[in-house]
Order: C-alpha cells, then structure tokens, then sequence
C-alpha cells in the first residue's frame, strides 16, 4: 500500500494546454506550477516575452568607446551590441550573412567585425565592405548585418528582436529620462560586474524582486534601504510603525533635496497596464541616507553625474520583464534576468560609479559590492527554494498578500503578453480575486 499511495503521489499530472491555464489563471494568486517547469510554456516565453518585448541588457558604460563590443544570448539567438565610429550604440544578429558563423564572442574591442570563418568584413555600421572571392554580379549592399532594434535611454541600453517593436518605449523614455538625467549613467565607469546563476525559472527571480514581503530575510540590505516597497499606511503593523514614521521623516527631507536638484517630483507607477510596463520611485534611505553603506553611510567619494547632495536617496527604476535599476548619489547599481533553460536563469548585476572615481581611493570595491552580494545570494537561495516547491505536486497557487500588488502586476502583464499571442481562446472567465474577499 504505501509504494502504491508512493506511486500516486510521483505520477506527473497530464499536461494542461496553455491556453487552457492562460484562461484559468486567477487574478490575486501565484501561478500554477506549469508556468515554472514546462518546456512549451518556456519556449513561448523565449518567443512571446524575449523575443518580441524590449529588453534591458547592457549599461551603456559597458561599451564606452568606439570598437567596443558585448554579446547578448537571447534563448537560441546571438546579438552584438556595440559602439560605433560615430559612437552610437548599435545592436546586429550575431550571424555572419555568408554562411552563418557567430562572428563575435563575449565582449572586447574590434575596429571592424570580421567573420572568423571566411573573413567576411563588416564595418560597425553593420555595412559589408568585403567579401573574397564573389562574382562582378555580387551587390554588397545586399548583405549587411541584419540590425535588430535598439535604445540607449540615458545610459542603459534595450534591444528588441521582434520586426516590430512596442511603440510606447519613446513614451516611456520621455517619462524616465528626466528621472536619469542628473545621474549621468551614459558618462559613468563600470566598477564591478557579477553573473549569478539562479536554481530557478526567470520568473521567480523577476518575482522576489518585486515584493519587500521577505525583506527581513536582508539584514545587509536593511540597515539603510527602508523594507516598505509597496507599503500603504493602511498596511503598517505596530511592528513596522516606528520604521513607517523615521521613513516619513527621511521623505520629507528627500523632497527639498530633490527639489533643490530641480527633478521630476512625481512617482510612475504603470507596471501592467502598458506594454512597456514600468515604475519608478524616488524613495529616501535609513540612517545617513546616502547609500547602501552600513546605516545610510557612502560606498564612494565622487557623486555621480550632476548629484550635488549625497543624501539623494534612491531612484528605483523596474522596467517589465527583466530588469531594475537603483541609482544613488554616489552609484548605481543595475539588473537584469535573463532566462537559461526553463527552470535555469542568470541575475547580471553591474555596479556603476563616477568615472573619475578610483578603486582603493574613492571606493572600496569589497563595501561597494558587499549589500548586493550579499542580498543577491540570500535571493538566490529563496528562489531555488521556490523553485523545488512550485514542481512539488502538492503544489497549488497561493494567494499574494496585500503588499504584493507589484507581484501581481508583473504576473498579469506577463499573462497579458501570452493572451495576446495565443488569442481569444486564453481569455479568462470573470475569475474574483481572493484578497478582495470579505
């Protein structure tokens, strides 16, 4: 009896189209364990999501001069980001048009990009200037890279590999931009750079970012950053009161900073309801409320950019689907997830400073990095955690709580995204939310 009842429990469950778990999808409650774990759900996204969404994937910083080139592995597609000789930044499939070849790897420096295979030469325009050994008929116009869409906003840099991209991001980037502006991220130095790789699919890495439910798990992180994202006063605790209030205090004071900087003073907060579905937030730091230093202190000496006040809080900047961003007076600090298999993914974090600021003299790498290090491994811990629990079969969605709204709003705008593909067949039925009851 027990190695029957053993059986039951490891049978798989049949497959459950996508459309069908598209429909069923209940607003308020975590996805089902499919959306984690099943390959064809894992190709759409690659298709779907990556491949037709704009993507964040470089700080411009990363490419600063002329030459200087990244590759990007978008699922089985190759891009190569670089700068060129009139230094704007420029993205093209990493296929060579002669017969195919991945032209570059990794990241470095070319004057032109040259085929390793046949020596087909391509300029950083992506023009072909010359190919051996081709017949008088042969029109080289006719074989340039092929581009692939691409944004530089203020300093960091999104492609998109769909033939039409979304048309709001010139919108988005008109809101944003102003926000970035005073940081100077497109003029900065990269300080640092880690790739994590994560025991989890891409969305539950996306999904621990966007809630602070958890944040007592980062006792690093919360010596200066205030754990209330997505807190209303409504849903303070008498635990949380005497942090609500010295935030209170610490946002009034963050306000005549900024004023006096003469940015935006509105928040933006549209994370579902847009196709380049983003938020962003100016909020204050604890204690010094300078940085990510123990207690608010600074990690770097040189202010970044146009900052005048080190005391500049943090512009925390999500962009759907796979990137944040903060930026502090003194450095910043930028995301992105890509997905790796479909229950594998890689967190890039990339750390920025003035570019004048010098190692072992303005900052100290080990302090610059060490809340982020940190956070980012107690993170990936919670997310392959995750990840066994949402393929365990008595697994069933879960209801958000109420301070995880931007959960929610980064699930929907993915479903939003797949409904739209797969057509009116996804459309759910009129499904309540379990938060709303009662």
């Amino acid at each position: 009896m027990t190695a029957q009842l053993h059986d039951l429990r490891t049978t798989p469950p049949e497959p459950v189209p996508v459309a069908e778990l598209l429909r069923r999808r209940r607003p308020g409650t975590s996805l089902e364990s499919a959306f984690y774990t099943d390959d064809e759900v894992h190709a759409l996204d690659l298709d779907v999501v990556f491949s037709r969404q704009w993507i964040f994937v470089a700080a411009a910083a990363e490419i600063p001069e002329a030459g200087d080139y990244l590759t990007v592995e978008v699922g089985a597609s190759s891009v190569v980001v670089v700068r060129d000789d009139e230094e704007q930044v420029r993205a093209f499939h990493n296929v060579c048009r002669h017969r195919g070849s991945r032209l570059l790897e990794d990241r470095g420096f070319v004057g032109n990009i040259v085929c390793p295979y046949h020596r087909w030469t391509y300029d950083l325009e992506g023009s072909l200037l010359h190919a051996e050994a081709q017949p008088p008929s042969f029109d080289k116009t006719c074989f340039s890279l092929r581009p692939v869409h691409v944004r530089d906003l203020a300093g960091l840099v999104f492609i998109c590999l769909a033939d039409e991209a979304p048309e709001d991001f010139d919108a988005v980037a008109e809101l944003v931009e102003p926000h970035l502006r005073p940081y100077r991220l497109d003029q900065a130095k990269v300080a640092a750079q880690t790739d994590l790789v994560e025991a989890g699919n891409w969305k539950l890495v996306m999904e621990n970012n966007r809630e602070c439910y958890h944040c007592d798990g980062h006792p690093e992180l919360t010596t200066a950053y205030f754990p209330l994202f997505a807190y209303d006063e409504e849903d303070i605790s008498p635990r949380l009161r005497p942090l609500f209030e010295r935030y209170q205090r610490a946002a009034a004071a963050l306000e005549g900073v900024r004023r006096a900087h003469g940015v935006p003073m509105v928040d933006h907060r549209h994370l579902d309801d847009r196709v380049v579905g983003f938020q962003l937030t100016h909020m204050p730091l604890d204690g010094e409320g300078k940085s990510f230093g123990a207690h608010g202190a600074a990690v770097s000496a040189k202010l970044m950019g146009d900052v005048q006040d080190p005391a500049f809080g943090d512009l925390s900047l999500h962009l759907q689907p796979n990137s944040w961003f903060h930026l502090l007076g003194d450095h910043a600090v930028v995301f992105s997830v890509m997905p790796t298999s479909t229950t594998t993914s890689v967190l890039r974090t990339t750390w920025l400073v003035h570019p004048d600021a010098e190692e072992g003299v303005d900052y100290d790498l080990q302090t610059l990095c060490a809340v982020w290090n940190a956070t980012n491994d107690q993170d990936r811990a919670l997310v392959a955690a995750t990840q066994r629990g949402v393929a365990d079969p008595s697994y069933e969605p879960g209801p958000y709580s109420m301070v995880e709204d931007d959960v929610e709003a980064f699930v929907s705008w993915y479903v939003a995204r797949l409904r739209e593909h797969a057509g009116p067949g996804a459309l759910p039925d009129a499904l309540p939310d379990p938060r709303a009851a009662g």
